[in-house]
């Protein structure tokens, strides 16, 4: 498969109706793992690098779930083509810098990653749409073994899995989800909440990790324990304190449909109101805007069936995929023309706002 084949083909994010929640847009969990007897990428000389990456490419490749994927070397992939996959959540921000040897293998269906050589030899993900712990790590658990038995791991009794960063010794399993907090930001409330998630031990990120902005509201809630607990005790811990998330944002959203009503609707309203007749939309404006229409539709306000076109949009009105869908490079200020063309044409035919039951 090549990456324009990839990017053309379904999506168990952008186009997944499956698993669709009002607040959880996206189940992770990732594995570091590294070869036996191995430098880690960082100490690693270059012919070092290369073989661990050709050696992991074949083995990762190989396995039933990521036939017919993509497997590609890292330095064969333009800027572009390596912004559109971290915007895909597919490699990070560090892989896709990477000047060395590294490569990626990705599902077909893109719910599977692993990346080579960034920090560790491995760094294996599983993701899919919604709130599914469950099924996330059955998945990835699954694929673990199947690779382990093509690749001597790194694992010592007292330390678990050895890791290129100490934080990650044990079971070098990262579990994140992906959530869409609007009301407790615009309430004034998330700060508080991130004190409360960080003495929990849990980490909060923007949208794309580490150092990102939260645009749209979305925030990355993951653990940041990984020794001295076992993956399902990691994943019951992270999953009660993102129970508890959810029910604080929904909370919040019957406080400010109890107390102003009519401002929040108005929100809502002029945000359809610029999609639908904008010119000129930067990400983080666009992001924004979209949040306080995926907002109107767990409100009621939209149809239900504009979930997954808003979830869609919030992946395909970022720079990397509005040069691609343009077949063309552009500076910041082209790409926010282009962007709102876009946006105006998706809701064009979006039935106005419905605040019938909202503003009362």
């Amino acid at each position: 498969m090549k990456i324009n084949e990839l990017i053309s083909a379904y999506s168990e994010l952008t186009d997944s109706a499956a698993g669709k929640s009002a607040i959880v847009l996206m189940t992770r969990i990732r594995l570091a793992r590294n070869l036996a007897d191995q430098p880690f990428p960082g100490w690693a000389k270059d012919t070092q690098k290369r073989a661990s990456r050709d050696a992991c490419l074949q083995a990762v490749a190989s396995l039933p779930l990521m036939k017919r994927g993509l497997a590609v070397a890292i330095e064969d992939l333009s800027d572009l083509e390596k912004q559109i996959l971290v915007e895909r959540h597919l490699i990070s921000r560090e892989l896709s810098h990477s000047k060395g040897a590294a490569g990626v293998v990705i599902s077909k269906d893109q719910s599977c990653a692993v990346m080579i050589n960034e920090e560790d030899h491995l760094r294996i993900q599983v993701l899919r749409a919604g709130f599914q712990f469950k099924k996330v790590w059955n998945t990835i658990n699954a694929l673990d073994t199947e690779l382990e038995e093509h690749l001597d791991y790194a694992f010592l009794p007292k330390l678990g899995y050895l890791t290129a960063c100490p934080t990650n010794l044990g079971t070098a399993l990262r579990a994140s989800t992906m959530m869409h907090l609007p009301a407790l930001v615009i309430s004034g409330q998330m700060e508080k909440v991130v004190r409360a998630v960080n003495q929990l031990g849990m980490a909060v990120r923007g949208l794309f990790g580490e150092g990102s902005d939260a645009s749209g509201s979305i925030f990355q809630i993951s653990n940041q324990t990984t020794l001295g607990e076992t993956e399902e005790e990691i994943i019951k811990h992270l999953a009660g304190v993102l129970n508890t998330i959810i029910e604080q944002e929904l909370n919040a959203r019957g406080k400010l449909l109890e107390t102003d009503a009519h401002k929040l609707c108005d929100k809502i309203g002029r945000a359809y109101g610029i999609l639908q007749n904008g010119y000129v939309l930067n990400s983080a404006e666009a992001m924004n805007l979209l949040s306080l229409i995926r907002l109107g539709i767990d409100l009621g306000v939209y149809a239900d069936a504009q979930r997954a076109v808003v979830d869609r949009l919030f992946i395909e009105c970022q720079p990397g995929h509005v040069q691609f869908a343009a077949n063309a490079a552009s500076e910041p200020g082209q790409r926010d023309v282009l962007r709102a063309a876009r946006l105006r044409t998706e809701f064009a035919n979006v039935p106005a706002p419905d605040f019938t039951h909202t503003a009362q």
